[in-house]
């Protein structure tokens, strides 16, 4: 039996000031039952495991900084609309406004004041989930930076944080 040894691997972790976005929501608790409109200052924190490279570095942490912060930068000081939301009726309205209907409440928004999001709730599970699936979508970061996995995490508040993860395959780590 051949032995296969995997290249050297090391966890950068990025939890900087400036990694962060303000948002107003409402959390959907059944068909029936949702939080009031409301807001958070959430955080984030970046962990990725990359191969290191003879000269003892992973990656250039700015790339990866960036690609963080320009997510970050895409959500604030938006109201965020989870799109799969079963609970949910989205309609399009004229003068650039959307309707959003939850049980009898019927709250009405400008398209310029909110963000559609393809996620089913606006907890810091699925905003994990989010910024993690819009990090991967980036090939070039994936493969170029040598990524063998992500953990994005997402916090409400002091000691509180949502995280979702990804890992390469095995397969994909053969290639």
């Amino acid at each position: 039996m051949k032995l296969k040894f995997m290249k050297r691997t090391a966890k950068i972790e990025l939890f900087k000031e400036y990694l962060k976005f303000s948002v107003g929501h409402f959390t959907i608790f059944s068909a029936t039952e949702r939080e009031r409109l409301h807001g958070h200052n959430y955080r984030v924190k970046a962990t990725f495991e990359a191969e290191v490279g003879d000269n003892g570095l992973t990656v250039d942490y700015n790339i990866l900084k960036n690609k963080v912060s320009e997510l970050c930068d895409s959500l604030d000081e938006y109201f965020i609309i989870p799109t799969k939301s079963p609970h949910l009726i989205i309609q399009e309205l004229a003068d650039e406004k959307i309707q959003i209907q939850h049980n009898q409440d019927e709250l009405i928004f400008y398209k310029k004041d909110i963000k559609l999001l393809p996620i089913a709730n606006t907890s810091v599970e699925d905003l994990s989930w989010y910024l993690l699936e819009e990090l991967k979508k980036d090939s070039t970061l994936i493969e170029e930076c040598k990524i063998h996995s992500l953990e994005i995490g997402i916090g409400s508040g002091d000691g509180q944080f949502g995280y979702s993860n990804w890992r390469r395959s095995e397969q994909d780590l053969e290639d």
